[in-house]
């Protein structure tokens, strides 16, 4: 029972990707929890990889464990829950050492001639000048409506969170005429 290194690293993926979910839902700590949540989401980027889709890769690395992460730290910032300073450091020895396991795994299989399947299925519909070619030609119009509706949204809530004028008693207001001089006897 030979595996080819890609498919060891796929393992190792979804070992690293699991064992990240299951902590994200058992950590009480909410910064450890997020923590272990980049983990999941790069180990599925790992995955992405190993199955040749080099666009679906970038979009989860930049959007999923870049963005999306910043906002929940964020958030959970700005909630300033209490947190256990004995739990953090343990997890994040244990999420570090799993990442560090993919991540040789990974670089093992690359190396070692794991990248002539990666770079043979780069031309698949999983790579980004691939998915290119179809939005811009057979996927042209849902694209194109697609980006309207973001656009219409964006604008939609500018307007909604756009704060209206209200003027104090002391504050002249602009919208209003001016009110005519009173006589002074």
């Amino acid at each position: 029972m030979d595996l080819p290194l890609d498919r060891i690293a796929f393992y190792c993926f979804s070992i690293v990707a699991i064992a990240s979910a299951i902590a994200v839902v058992v950590n009480r700590n909410p910064v450890a929890s997020a923590i272990s949540l980049v983990s999941a989401f790069l180990s599925v980027a790992g995955l992405y990889l190993t199955m040749g889709a080099t666009f679906l890769t970038a979009v989860q690395v930049l959007v999923y464990a870049g963005a999306i992460m910043v906002l929940f730290l964020f958030v959970i910032m700005l909630l300033n829950l209490e947190h256990d300073p004995s739990e953090l450091p343990r997890l994040s020895r244990l999420a570090g050492a799993g990442l560090a396991v993919a991540l040789m795994f990974a670089a093992v299989a690359l190396v070692a001639g794991g990248s002539g399947a990666l770079e043979s299925e780069s031309l698949r519909a999983g790579s980004a000048s691939e998915i290119g070619k179809l939005f811009f030609s057979e996927y042209l119009f849902p694209f194109e409506m697609a980006s309207l509706l973001l656009l219409f949204a964006m604008v939609g809530a500018i307007v909604v969170a756009r704060k209206r004028s209200v003027s104090t008693p002391g504050q002249l207001d602009r919208t209003k005429p001016p009110p005519p001089p009173e006589d002074q006897p």
